[in-house]
């Protein structure tokens, strides 16, 4: 968090003319997404007629972002900055406290019910955040998840507030707007359907993953039960011998297929739980972000969610 005060003060040296930056005198809204299921649900309300920038370099981890001179202007400029609010741009504070944005914000945990952020029997670690905290009974810190877009009927839900937005930043265009994201929303939504279509197939619906697991919500809409080796925003990366005894035996226990890491892992430790319960690995993409290929070949949280669809079918 420290190297982002150099970047505040460099922006100071930064003209306005820098080849990376829309022109300050654009006509079209200037939307900007620090995350990728804000960049797909905006793009897809915008359509045509607005830009839209992915603040988060394709293949990056969030939770070790640091922003730019450039990222920090386009901040500022922007007419709709769109963010998570959680623990993983936890930059975004220090910005928004340091400049002035020109335009509107909107975080993303705003828009839905939250959830608290589980530790389930097995897993490594704890909480850790210092954002949307709260206390239960026994005195433990609880922090809210911010992986809210994991399940795609919140991932409608964002999509009409931005739709909403958009209308209200370009009132001749605001049908457009609302139109766009309404359909959106409804392909979202049959992707719901057909996600609980499936799991009700299921007579256990129990999963393990070898990783860190943000999928709090996703598992909360279709009544999973799951294990893991690190929380959601965990910054741990080896498991206790004990953890990895316990995730081996729930695999054998259950007679799992398959233990499930996320993108962008390593998967060494979802490896080794599946060699020693003798099953295979499957990837679940959670569309945090993406890879410069994948947002290239033109990759959107619906299609990745449907991919995930299938090799569900396929390993469970």
């Amino acid at each position: 968090m420290k190297r982002i005060f150099p970047a505040l003060c460099a922006l100071l040296l930064l003209t306005a003319c820098g080849p990376e930056l829309p022109p300050e005198d654009s006509e079209r809204p200037q939307i900007v997404a620090a995350v990728f299921p804000a960049y797909d649900f905006a793009r897809s309300a915008a359509g045509e007629l607005a830009d839209v920038t992915l603040l988060l370099p394709p293949g990056a981890e969030s939770h070790s972002y640091e922003p730019t001179p450039a990222d920090i202007l386009r901040v500022q400029r922007c007419d709709l900055f769109i963010y998570l609010g959680g623990e993983s741009d936890a930059w975004v504070d220090t910005i928004l406290s340091a400049i002035e944005p020109r335009g509107d914000v909107l975080r993303m945990m705003d828009c839905v019910d939250l959830l608290e952020e589980e530790t389930v029997e097995g897993m490594q670690g704890g909480h850790d955040h210092d954002h949307e905290e709260d206390h239960d009974h026994l005195g433990e810190v609880l922090s809210m998840d911010e992986h809210v877009w994991t399940a795609p009927r919140n991932a409608a839900a964002v999509t009409r507030i931005i739709g909403q937005r958009l209308a209200l930043l370009d009132p001749e265009n605001g049908e457009a707007y609302a139109a766009g994201a309404e359909a959106y929303a409804l392909e979202l939504e049959e992707l719901d359907r057909d996600f609980t279509a499936f799991f009700d197939t299921l007579p256990d619906r129990t999963i393990v993953f070898g990783d860190r697991f943000p999928l709090l919500y996703f598992a909360e809409a279709y009544d999973l039960d799951y294990y893991a080796a690190f929380p959601g925003c965990g910054a741990q990366t080896e498991p206790s011998a004990a953890t990895v005894a316990f995730l081996t035996k729930k695999v054998r226990e259950e007679g799992l297929p398959a233990v499930w890491y996320i993108e962008f892992s390593n998967h060494l430790v979802a490896d080794g739980i599946a060699e020693a319960a003798g099953v295979e690995t499957a990837q679940f993409h959670t569309c945090h972000n993406v890879s410069r290929a994948d947002l290239e070949a033109g990759a959107t949280y619906l299609s990745l969610m449907r991919a995930n669809l299938e090799v569900l079918r396929e390993h469970m």
